[in-house]
């Protein structure tokens, strides 16, 4: 496990290194989003998401091994065994040590692979108990949320929160507090979460299939017409992460974006005192509330 940990802080690293100096948009860092001419992937905003990078860097470097290896055999056996070095060809057709090296090295790479692999893939899928839960239904071509357990009213008490989320055009950017470059990311209302909170997602669908997907999260789900699937996560850092429907789901699948606003506890709280009330609009208001409002 030592070795994997270190994967996942290479991976970390490379990840602020690529995507450090993101812009401000309503009073929040821009943390999580695509930027032109980068490689690499987004900065780990969740355990997932650096367990995912870590394993992904382990296996770039178990198949850049396993190449090399390939390719320096193939070149060994072309200039050692062609026609001119080998005049007299063997005639043998069976090789059994190197028939179970060729069995049993695969084997164990896959085990090794698997050891590491496993562990992630149970993570994703045992889903914790939740401090803020929400169902998320994809329509063509937007998304609706609806917030069933917000975390800080009791159930008995809640008003349900409910929107839907669209894509901003291009006009509109600069009016929700954003750049022209996030353009196809943003949308007019957001999921808001608090930071270090357990959320939990129920995916589902309208009318045909559609994909929840924040990269930086590390997490993905797909959402289906008539089923109910989950994901969670835990975000570690407040900022804004956006994502995009990552399944073809008719002509405009390219333009349903997705936004997260990760907040602290005490924003959080304030922002669902408004928007019980209808306003579920993310304010500076909100991002500057005192530790008292959350704690009430």
């Amino acid at each position: 496990m030592r070795l994997f940990s270190a994967f996942k802080a290479v991976a970390a690293a490379g990840g602020i290194a690529l995507f450090s100096g993101a812009a401000l948009a309503q009073g929040l860092e821009v943390v999580g989003e695509p930027l032109p001419e980068k490689m690499g992937f987004q900065p780990a905003a969740t355990e997932l998401a650096r367990d995912l990078q870590g394993l992904d860097h382990m296996m770039l470097i178990i198949c850049a091994v396993i190449t090399v290896f390939v390719t320096a055999l193939l070149i060994y056996v072309m200039v050692r065994y062609n026609s001119k070095a080998n005049k007299t060809p063997s005639t043998f057709t069976h090789n059994t040590p190197l028939e179970v090296a060729w069995t049993v090295v695969p084997i164990i790479i896959l085990v090794f692979i698997g050891a590491f692999s496993l562990p992630v893939l149970f993570k994703q899928q045992e889903i914790p108990v939740a401090d803020v839960t929400i169902k998320v239904t994809g329509n063509q071509w937007y998304w609706s949320y609806e917030y069933t357990d917000n975390g800080v009213t009791e159930a008995a008490e809640a008003t349900p929160i409910a929107f839907d989320s669209f894509m901003l055009a291009k006009e509109d950017l600069a009016r929700f507090g954003y750049e022209e470059s996030q353009y196809l990311l943003a949308t007019d209302t957001a999921v808001v979460v608090p930071v270090g909170k357990t959320v939990v997602m129920n995916v589902t669908a309208a009318d045909v299939i559609h994909s929840w997907k924040i990269p930086a999260f590390g997490v993905m789900q797909d959402a289906v017409p008539g089923r109910l699937a989950q994901l969670w996560f835990s975000a570690e850092r407040e900022g804004i992460y956006f994502g995009q429907c990552s399944e073809l789901c008719g002509k405009d699948h390219a333009y349903m974006p997705i936004t997260v606003k990760v907040v602290s506890e005490a924003a959080y709280a304030a922002w669902v005192a408004k928007a019980e009330a209808g306003d579920v609009m993310l304010s500076d208001a909100d991002l500057s509330a005192s530790v008292e409002l959350a704690a009430n």
